[in-house]
């Protein structure tokens, strides 16, 4: 098991629930803008949010969003020790910063010192496409033994500092490289573990790498919190960091869609009838399995695990719960029946 660190309020490793993260793409700059964009992730289930520190400029406004901001706000630092100082001292959550990079040892003690006494974690964060150009010459190419190296050698510096409130990221946008990064510092160290696959592409290639390689790990017990690296709209990068968890069985909050991929005996449309449901369960946070079937000769027998479920015949369907048919129902009555009995079951709405 991790050590534990608090991130705000929230506790990261440890055996604490595996959390939620995404950065923002405002300006930092743009208060207003930043704040509404924090209460749209937080409204999606983010748990963690961070933001780019550039200049001293940002960082005077990351401390106007902090003291607003409806999540724990991470501040995001490259090369210089006077921003992380400034967002420590501006409310941050956490700080992210790799310490080989912001100068000599009084620099990263600097550093370390301003977080130590407010209680601030440091994450480490290593990526394959920044790597010390010492470890390339090394390694030859940023391999996941690389990352490792890298990492540990960030950790040492500020371990001299006796700074011990440590999360570490090892990011590839190769997603084997990046799973064997992971696991091999798992085994070497109990610092807590952010995972992500970096410049992943779109939200769909983006959602298929990251799924394999935050997923992966997940599935054997590595990761402590999790971001979803998508070229959209954060809000996505939420969305597809909860399905996530919840496919590698980490999270039961929420619904649970199954469904039928479709073949010859479907007489219906499946397809349309299984986004209705989608759209109308958005919002729904009881943690209930609903099926929706498009056969039903097999489908409630195929989906006999699910809470509740529908499955379509020709112009009419069943309603089912736990497999057992429960009402036979014209086409148009099917979605009306499962919603209403979802809205009948116990739990959050």
């Amino acid at each position: 098991m991790t050590k534990r660190i608090q991130v705000g309020g929230l506790p990261l490793g440890g055996g604490a629930p595996v959390t939620v993260q995404s950065m923002l793409n405002t300006k930092t700059t743009d208060v207003e803008g930043s704040l509404a964009q924090l209460r749209r992730l937080q409204a999606a289930g983010c748990e963690i949010a961070r933001l780019a520190v550039p200049d001293a400029a940002a960082a005077t406004a990351f401390g106007e969003i902090a003291a607003a901001s409806p999540l724990p706000l991470v501040a995001d630092i490259h090369f210089d020790y006077k921003l992380a100082l400034a967002a420590a001292r501006g409310g941050a959550a956490k700080i992210r910063i790799n310490p080989g990079n912001i100068g000599g040892p009084e620099r990263v003690r600097a550093v370390a010192e301003t977080c130590g006494a407010r209680g601030i974690p440091i994450r480490i964060g290593v990526n394959g496409g920044s790597l010390d150009k010492a470890l390339l010459a090394q390694y030859g190419a940023p391999t996941a033994e690389a990352l490792v190296e890298s990492a540990f050698s960030h950790i040492r510096l500020l371990e001299a500092c006796g700074f011990y409130d440590i999360c570490v990221s090892m990011k590839s946008s190769r997603v084997p490289v990046m799973m064997e990064a992971y696991r091999l510092f798992h085994d070497r160290s109990d610092y807590p573990l952010h995972l992500g696959v970096t410049e992943t592409g779109t939200a769909y290639m983006g959602t298929v790498k990251s799924a394999m390689g935050i997923g992966g790990l997940l599935c054997l017990g590595i990761g402590d919190t999790i971001r979803v690296s998508l070229t959209d709209d954060p809000v996505e990068e939420v969305r597809a960091g909860i399905a996530i968890l919840k496919a590698a069985g980490l999270r039961q909050d929420g619904v649970n869609i199954i469904s039928c991929p479709t073949c010859g005996r479907t007489r219906i449309d499946l397809i349309g009838l299984v986004k209705q449901v989608e759209a109308a369960l958005a919002g729904c946070k009881k943690p209930v399995t609903v099926a929706v079937m498009g056969c039903v000769v097999n489908g409630p027998g195929e989906a006999r695990e699910a809470d509740v479920g529908i499955a379509g015949g020709e112009g009419c369907g069943f309603l089912f719960v736990k497999g057992e048919k429960r009402e036979k129902l014209p086409y148009d009555r099917l979605l009306p029946a499962l919603l209403a009995y979802v809205d009948k079951l116990p739990g959050p709405v």
